[in-house]
């Protein structure tokens, strides 16, 4: 099985105080959303937040199946990046967001919203997550999952077949005419800005070991944070109150970064 490099080194958290934003990103079919998933099972969707790029596909205007067929869902402006970048910056302030709901029935955003809190690590999964400067430039860790242009073509026929009642013919015809070029104009020279390369998708167990471990260690800084942020807050309210010293929040920035490095 192939192992995870990384391609630029881990970035430096230096704020333990502030929610570390975190994105997956990939090919369509490359496995991205099963790291995503087993994140969130692995770590828990109570301590993480999840925002799907899928979720902010722009409303589309259709006649009929023919005019909708053409219409490039893997184009960056087919994204609502403005309000995107608008909710993870949001999020990373402390705020909660309400995050869209996109129907891919009606290929458009439902009248109802999702409330999303924040939390120590906020999850970002998308195909052009790293392909749009602002979305990627609001990112403190990024992976890319890699893999064959076979595999994910296979994956994605299996999964718009089975899945979505397509045919063979017309999912091929849209792979051949959008996803592929869409693919190697946006997608693969995104990888380059990727802190680690993960082969295989979810099925590397190693990878995936490697990546919940760090996030483990992330929500563990954070939750030291907060019990020092508390004590502190004891001691002003109480300063003849006997305590123990506790880390100072550069310490803690410090061993975070670390934890990302190791």
């Amino acid at each position: 099985m192939s192992h995870p490099h990384e391609s630029r080194g881990m970035p430096p958290i230096v704020d333990p105080s502030r929610p570390v934003l975190l994105g997956v990103a990939g090919g369509s079919g490359s496995g991205k959303t099963t790291v995503a998933k087993e994140i969130l099972r692995t770590i828990g969707d109570d301590r993480l937040a999840f925002l799907p790029q899928d979720m902010y596909y722009r409303d589309i205007e259709w006649r009929d199946g023919d005019h909708l067929r053409r219409f490039n869902f893997d184009h960056p402006d087919s994204i609502d990046v403005e309000l995107m970048v608008e909710h993870l910056h949001a999020l990373r302030g402390g705020r909660p967001v309400e995050r869209p709901i996109y129907d891919f029935v009606t290929y458009r955003r439902r009248a109802e919203t999702q409330t999303v809190k924040p939390r120590p690590v906020v999850l970002v999964e998308g195909i052009l997550l790293f392909a749009e400067p602002e979305i990627r430039a609001a990112l403190d860790f990024k992976i890319f999952v890699d893999t064959d242009a076979d595999v994910r073509l296979l994956r994605r026929l299996r999964r718009d077949i089975h899945e979505r009642g397509r045919d063979f013919d017309g999912v091929l015809r849209q792979y051949l005419e959008t996803v592929r070029p869409m693919h190697l104009e946006f997608v693969e020279p995104s990888k380059r800005w990727a802190d680690i390369i993960v082969p295989e998708g979810g099925r590397n167990q190693v990878a995936m070991a490697m990546v919940t471990a760090k996030i483990e260690k992330l929500l563990t800084r954070a939750e030291a944070f907060r019990a020092e942020t508390a004590a502190r807050a004891t001691e002003v309210d109480d300063p003849g109150a006997a305590h123990e010293p506790n880390a100072t929040s550069q310490d803690l920035g410090d061993a975070a970064s670390q934890d990302l490095c190791d």
